[in-house]
């Protein structure tokens, strides 16, 4: 191979990664606006929403809220207050200890005085795990149900939730989450709004780093004090908050977080429950649920809330947090690989033909393109393939792009919700989208490419160590404690 064929061929690929990642921001570009279409539209709304007539209301569906928890007791007590004391109607709260190591299950039974009860499990959705004990609050045994399992993992302790849920609507909920007082309504509200079609609805997840939480509740919002976790705060505004809402309007959505979604019961027991040989499960089970509806030719919605929001704990060490990006990369690389008969399928309509094979081009392999960029596009400036000038202008389309828009994300939040009311805190929200392009794009890029290909090879998927500092005291100083060991 001549020289020139050489140069030619990286000429042709760095041209081509240039295009991509026109069309990677550009795409993001289209969701914030949507999004941004969206919040206008729901802001206009909210006074005349009726959440007062829907909490006073005895035709609100009630909702078993499921909260899977392993290791979890630093903020176990916090969490699990803030969801006793939600405003709704009727619901429960059911918490699945998945044989924990510490002293989760010792710190619930202390704080809400937890009674053994004789109570069979039902199967209706398959578990995997053996059932210990289940115990309810001894003042309040209708809200609050602690299940005691053998460990099986995230996937299998929500099926045993799901199994003990009384109610038709479930929402499942991480065990590091606090939630806004009003949460469940928002999130419910779309189910008595068009109970016929709506299947599934998921809610907003902000970081809970930094803030001040008193008796399970977000009293003072601040951004971290860490940039590393500043940087994530605003992906999850990118990502989690406008790319979802806009893949919501498109009618798109794929992805409902497990941390915070509400699910019609009996679709979730039709379809067999939570899948338990995914990592991504949450994830899987919306892309299932899609899968069995459209095969059933059925009219229905799986949308997107953007308030009131479920508030999580972010990782604060990139040790962690490596661990968590290979995780949900894998888990993405899992489920395509599992539904790929319903990729570019028009019987899917816009879910097979528009969603998943954006995620397929845009979210599996831009890690991929990522890297390579960062070796071909320094090779072909030595080998004379392209010049200084290209180089800036594939500069500026990937990360200056990228930064307009992590800043428009920002602004229309800003706009929107106010949810940071410092304006130091939006300052620090700028500089994080800036130094988000010096580093942490590259290592996340790593990270994921190794999650993928360990989805690729079939090596085992491991949970790792989550440090958590609880949420009692907002400051992230606190000493850290080992949780979340190999689910």
């Amino acid at each position: 191979m001549t020289a020139e064929v050489i140069r030619d061929i990286l000429r042709y690929t760095d041209v081509t990664i240039f295009v991509y990642f026109i069309a990677l921001n550009s795409s993001y570009l289209v969701l914030i606006v949507l999004a941004g279409l969206e919040f206008g539209r729901h802001l206009r709304r909210a006074p005349f929403a009726g959440a007062d007539d829907m909490f006073r209301s005895p035709l609100t569906l009630p909702v078993s809220v499921i909260v899977p928890a392993y290791n979890e007791g630093p903020g176990i007590v916090a969490a699990v207050t803030a969801m006793t004391a939600l405003r709704y109607p009727r619901y429960e709260v059911v918490v699945v200890d998945d044989g924990s190591g510490d002293d989760t299950f010792e710190r619930l039974r202390a704080e809400f005085d937890l009674v053994e009860v004789p109570r069979v499990v039902p199967g209706e959705v398959p578990y995997h795990s053996r059932v210990l004990s289940v115990h309810v609050a001894r003042a309040n045994p209708e809200t609050l149900t602690v299940v005691r399992k053998t460990n099986g993992g995230k996937a299998d302790a929500l099926n045993v939730g799901i199994n003990l849920a009384r109610h038709p609507l479930i929402c499942m909920v991480d065990a590091d989450s606090v939630l806004d007082p009003d949460a469940l309504l928002s999130v419910a509200k779309p189910f008595g709004d068009d109970p016929l079609r709506v299947a599934a609805c998921g809610g907003v997840v902000r970081i809970a780093n930094g803030c001040k939480v008193v008796g399970g509740r977000v009293v003072d919002v601040r951004m971290p004090r860490q940039w590393l976790v500043r940087i994530q705060v605003v992906e999850y505004l990118r990502a989690f908050l406008m790319g979802r809402t806009g893949w919501s309007r498109l009618g798109g959505l794929v992805v409902i977080s497990g941390a915070f979604g509400v699910f019609r019961r009996d679709l979730v027991v039709e379809i067999g429950g939570m899948a338990t040989d995914t990592i991504g499960e949450d994830a899987e089970l919306v892309v299932r649920l899609h899968h069995h509806l459209r095969r059933r030719r059925q009219d229905y919605r799986v949308i997107f809330v953007a308030e009131p929001v479920s508030w999580s704990e972010a990782p604060s060490s990139l040790r962690v947090l490596g661990r968590q990006r290979r995780r949900w990369h894998r888990g993405i690389a899992e489920i395509l690989r599992k539904h790929r008969g319903m990729i570019a399928n028009p019987r899917y309509g816009r879910i097979g033909l528009i969603a998943l094979p954006y995620y397929v081009v845009f979210e599996l392999l831009a890690p991929f393109v990522e890297l390579a960029a960062l070796v071909l596009l320094p090779l072909g400036l030595w080998v004379g393939a392209v010049d200084l000038a290209f180089v800036w202008r594939f500069v500026l389309v990937a990360y200056g792009y990228g930064l307009l828009v992590s800043l428009a994300a920002l602004f229309i939040e800003e706009v929107s919700f106010h949810r940071y009311p410092r304006w130091g805190d939006l300052v620090r929200g700028v500089l994080a989208a800036i130094l988000e392009n010096f580093g942490y794009r590259q290592i996340l890029a790593v990270w994921q490419v190794r999650g993928a290909l360990g989805a690729l090879h079939g090596r085992r998927a491991e949970w790792g160590v989550m440090h958590r500092t609880g949420f009692d005291t907002g400051r992230e100083s606190a000493e850290p404690v080992s949780v979340g060991v190999d689910r």
